[in-house]
C-alpha cells in the first residue's frame, strides 16, 4: 500500500473576504474530490482572505498511480485562473 499527501500553498489576490475566499477555494476543493477521488480540506490559513492551504491524499496498491493522482490533482489547481499557486510539498505516509 501506497499513501502520499500534496500540500498547496494559495494566494487569491481579488478576495476581500472570507465568503470570497470560499467561492474560490470549494471548486476546486470539490473538483478534486469528485474528479480524482481523493481526501481534499483547507488545512490552514482558514482565518485569512487570501491566502489558502489545501492538503490532497490518496491512496493506491501501486506508487506509480498515487503519483499520477497527485499529478492530476497539481495541474488542476494550477488551472484555475483565480488563484496563485506559491508552493507545492509531497510526502509519502509510511504504512
Amino acid at each position: 500500500m501506497y499513501a502520499a499527501v500534496l500540500r498547496v500553498e494559495l494566494l487569491a489576490r481579488q478576495c476581500r473576504s472570507l465568503k470570497e475566499k470560499r467561492a474560490v477555494v470549494r471548486p476546486i476543493v470539490d473538483g478534486a474530490r469528485n474528479r480524482f477521488h481523493v481526501a481534499a480540506a483547507e488545512v490552514d490559513h482558514q482565518n485569512s482572505h487570501q491566502r489558502a492551504a489545501l492538503g490532497f491524499s490518496t491512496v493506491g496498491g501501486d506508487a506509480r498511480h498515487v503519483v499520477d493522482v497527485l499529478d492530476a490533482v497539481e495541474r488542476f489547481v494550477w488551472s484555475f485562473p483565480e488563484v496563485e499557486v506559491l508552493e507545492t510539498e509531497r510526502s509519502w505516509l509510511d504504512a
